[in-house]
């Protein structure tokens, strides 16, 4: 009775003076991506699993799977919805499929800087959308930055609005992008981004719009001689992980994903930020021509876009579209 009673007292004390890495599994999260491993998301990814194995005591991690090897945006973030995927990044652009007013982060000319987006998307807006997700199958566990989005091709140089005419741009697979450039006189190709270099390099597109990271990345300069700073669009992309995968965690292993993932988040806008004001003079090392549009011509590319701004403000919800241009307001006014 003794001895029984001196074991119990070991094995509570044991596990009173346990680490807390004891009480933890061993999780591997698939990370799956279109971008290259050159690419700063990539790197992000690297320094979650880094945060996660700090933070976890080497219990918990996650894998990257770069280029589209497990997929593109949507299929992806299908594969999280039913179960077969942890992890993936999409743009917020491919959640609007499944919630509409997520497409309000991309409506063109909204935001003036990346700080603008931050106040946003880290306010009660972006965490209204991000409280959605979990009853479609999703948790958002925070914002990464993509960034402003200029245009490439491989005809001409772009230095008016009206130089953006009967260009056959590739753009993601969504209505809002393919009317955006309707509007300005292109011929906008849906297309996902695993196949838009090869068609590039085919000449099947003229050329395709995407931050300056994403191009430099991408190597788009090999088969593209022209860009123009248009910066008609913010994209964000959004950290995701399968619900199903998320349910299985226990409460204290959640925290240590949620913290991880704040502190990546934080690392990820630092490091594109950076990656993307090297990568205009690298693109013009390589021989890129880039023009910047004046404001006379941003005007009217604004003016071309007031149709577009109207139908899709009313399409993702006027009270979303109304609450984040409120909240832009009051950070402009600070």
């Amino acid at each position: 009775m003794k001895f029984k009673a001196l074991a119990l007292a070991a094995t509570l004390l044991a596990a009173l003076t346990s680490p807390v890495s004891a009480q933890i599994k061993e999780h591997v999260f698939k990370v799956g991506i279109g971008l290259n491993e050159d690419h700063p998301q990539a790197q992000a990814v690297k320094y979650f699993a880094q945060q996660l194995a700090a933070k976890s005591g080497g219990k918990m991690t996650a894998k990257l799977f770069a280029s589209g090897t497990l997929g593109n945006d949507v299929s992806m973030t299908s594969a999280l919805r039913g179960g077969t995927l942890e992890m993936t990044i999409p743009d917020s652009s491919t959640l609007v499929s499944l919630y509409k007013p997520f497409g309000v982060i991309n409506l063109p000319l909204t935001f003036n800087s990346e700080q603008e987006a931050d106040a946003i998307l880290d306010g009660p807006v972006g965490q209204k959308l991000l409280a959605k997700l979990p009853e479609k199958g999703l948790i958002g566990l925070g914002y990464w930055e993509n960034g402003f989005r200029h245009v490439t091709n491989s005809r001409r140089p772009i230095t008016k609005a009206e130089d953006l005419a009967g260009l056959k741009l590739r753009v993601i697979q969504n209505p809002l992008f393919l009317d955006t450039f309707s509007a300005l006189g292109s011929n906008p190709t849906p297309m996902p981004f695993t196949e838009l270099y090869s068609a590039m390099e085919q000449a099947a597109v003229d050329g395709q719009e995407n931050p300056s990271a994403t191009i430099l990345a991408s190597k788009f300069y090999e088969v593209q001689k022209h860009m123009a700073l248009s910066r008609h669009m913010y994209s964000a992309w959004i950290l995701l992980m399968s619900k199903k995968s998320w349910d299985g965690l226990s409460a204290q292993e959640q925290k240590i994903v949620q913290d991880a993932a704040r502190e990546a988040t934080l690392y990820e806008r630092k490091t594109i930020r950076a990656f993307g004001d090297k990568a205009l003079g690298e693109l013009k090392k390589v021989g890129m021509q880039i023009t910047e549009l004046p404001a006379a011509e941003q005007a009217k590319l604004r003016a071309k876009l007031q149709p577009v701004l109207a139908k899709y403000s009313k399409e993702f919800g006027e009270e979303t579209t109304n609450e984040m241009l409120a909240e832009l307001a009051k950070f402009r006014s600070k």
